[in-house]
């Protein structure tokens, strides 16, 4: 069963969250874009639709949060290597993202966080193999047996 996931965000300036989004390498699909939304097309399975708070808000009952202020959710995406996890951050604060915190390095797994213009949380990773095939725990107690630091 394949399965495409929409990850809607809400956000105040929907051109600057277009250009944003386009910087890290997305596209826009125009058919599900007009004045209100716009749909963010980030591989074949996996879209971003950034909508004006003010249409974020016909979809709930609920407040919306200010994601400059609450973290309701942060979407990750892993990344073929630790060069492209750098590429993709740089490219988003060139563009007008944050970076919230330091790059996270365990060893087996690099992370980088990215806030969009409007405080929405990305992160972006890389797993080496090893530790994907055999879980981080596994991977951590081979490389202390083997005599090899983890952590860079």
């Amino acid at each position: 069963m394949a399965t495409n996931i929409f990850v809607n965000l809400p956000v105040t300036d929907l051109e600057r969250s277009k250009a944003f989004y386009l910087a890290l390498g997305a596209t826009i699909n125009p058919k599900f874009t007009d004045d209100n939304a716009a749909c963010i097309v980030w591989d074949e399975n996996v879209f971003f639709m950034v909508l004006t708070r003010e249409f974020f808000a016909t979809f709930t009952d609920k407040p919306i949060v200010d994601p400059n202020e609450a973290l309701g959710v942060s979407t990750s995406f892993s990344c073929d290597s630790r060069d492209d996890v750098d590429r993709v951050v740089e490219a988003g604060l060139a563009a007008g993202g944050t970076e919230p915190r330091p790059a996270q390095d365990y060893g087996f797994m690099y992370s980088r966080d990215l806030d969009d213009p409007d405080g929405n949380s990305l992160g972006f990773l890389y797993m080496t193999p090893e530790a994907v095939e055999q879980g981080p725990e596994a991977y951590t107690a081979g490389q202390r047996a083997a005599g090899q630091d983890t952590a860079a």
